[in-house]
């Protein structure tokens, strides 16, 4: 515990006087360091958080969440309705896909053919959204493609367009490809330029004719209740279909899911520099301090105040400084970050510069997520910095010896 005069010492320190102005302008910088240090971290951690959260949400509403291939089609019915399985989903859909090459003019493109029945395709999340143009059915001979595939290829709603497969057609010549012809009946739009660009959708029985599929491959696509528990169902998924192959979203995109942490925790580390380097010039202010006040701490000794008590002192003014500047840097973090869209459109508007564009990053708004557990790891990081720095002044604040002090004073 600190005592009234140990008190009254550190808030003397602390105070500003004229003849401290240089230790007053270090404090002042290490203040603003740590500060900004601490505001920017959690800043960029929002953002990141936000573009994490806007991104799976923008796959789980695209993608199924949980895909069965090669079930047993004698047991499948009775699987199908367990309490369980009914318990964790909201839907299962059958589909079935195949890889194509889409035509036009002397342009090609490789794409993901994905097929559903009538009903099931209007289950989909992405068809009962604003954005989606056209006819809710698929219906024979008519694809839905995506936005920006509509726009590489300037195509519109009831054109029609012609697909490659590369099963082919066997004649005397050997093996030909298959190639059919489309209308173009509705356009999505998923929000991710790889979907949009990449995948059409079509009739199951069109791309089972297509492809030369048999009914037997389809698979089963399952929607849960809370898709980032996906990984936790697999398991349950894997008791009941036995012997089935069993692959979620999170696994598909568990490379790019990878990619995102690696960055995040890179920009943590990154970031953290600043607030060392910002704490570190604590250990410059208070080794002045402690020499400017060599006589008041020679002084001090001299009416018994123990050393313990001299290294109290000055180690609590290296941690006020950094307390309060990590305290005043969340504040402001959190504030920036629950107007984070609000500053990109004054900055915006000030400087007459596009700032995080929706047609490159396909969100309508900067993203942004506070975190607390994040929040309390960045200010408890940043206090053990302070401290640690605060602990060598003090030490040898401590450790002067008082006889050499007043001698060479």
């Amino acid at each position: 515990m600190i005592n009234h005069l140990e008190k009254k010492i550190i808030l003397r320190f602390l105070r500003s006087r004229k003849d401290d102005s240089f230790l007053n302008i270090i404090s002042i910088f290490s203040f603003i360091g740590i500060t900004l240090g601490v505001s920017v971290l959690i800043i960029v951690m929002s953002v990141m958080n936000g573009f994490r959260t806007e991104l799976i949400n923008k796959i789980v509403g695209f993608n199924p969440h949980l895909v069965i291939s090669s079930y047993d089609e004698n047991k499948i019915s009775e699987n199908l309705k367990d309490a369980k399985i009914k318990k964790l989903t909201n839907k299962f859909l059958y589909t079935n896909n195949g890889e194509a090459i889409v035509m036009k003019n002397n342009f090609n493109k490789g794409l993901l053919l994905r097929g559903y029945s009538e009903n099931d395709f209007r289950k989909l999340a992405f068809v009962n959204n604003d954005n989606f143009e056209g006819d809710k059915k698929i219906s024979s001979n008519t694809i839905s493609i995506g936005k920006e595939l509509s726009f590489l290829l300037d195509l519109k709603i009831g054109d029609k367009i012609s697909i490659l497969s590369p099963s082919g057609v066997k004649t005397l010549m050997g093996n030909l490809p298959k190639q059919e012809t489309f209308t173009i009946g509705s356009i999505y739009e998923s929000g991710l330029l790889e979907f949009d660009q990449n995948i059409i959708f079509l009739n199951i029985e069109d791309l089972e004719n297509f492809f030369d599929l048999k009914k037997e491959s389809r698979k089963i696509e399952f929607y849960l209740k809370n898709p980032e528990l996906a990984n936790k169902s697999k398991n349950i998924f894997l008791n009941t279909f036995e012997s089935s192959y069993i692959y979620t979203w999170a696994d598909l995109n568990k490379s790019l899911f990878s990619a995102l942490k690696i960055e995040r925790n890179v920009m943590f580390i990154i970031l953290s520099l600043i607030i060392i380097v910002a704490a570190f010039n604590i250990i410059s202010g208070l080794t002045i301090l402690v020499k400017n006040k060599t006589r008041d701490i020679a002084i001090l000794k001299s009416f018994g105040v123990q050393n313990r008590s001299i290294k109290k002192i000055f180690f609590m003014v290296g941690f006020t400084i950094g307390s309060v500047a990590t305290f005043s840097g969340i504040i402001l973090g959190i504030l920036f970050s629950l107007n984070i869209e609000k500053i990109r459109i004054l900055v915006s508007d000030i400087f007459n510069i596009s700032i995080f564009p929706e047609e490159i990053y396909f969100l309508s708004k900067m993203p942004s997520e506070i975190n607390t557990n994040s929040i309390f790891l960045i200010g408890v990081c940043s206090i053990i910095i302070t401290s640690l720095v605060s602990l060598y002044p003090a030490v040898k604040a401590a450790n002067m010896d008082t006889i050499k002090s007043l001698k060479y004073e």
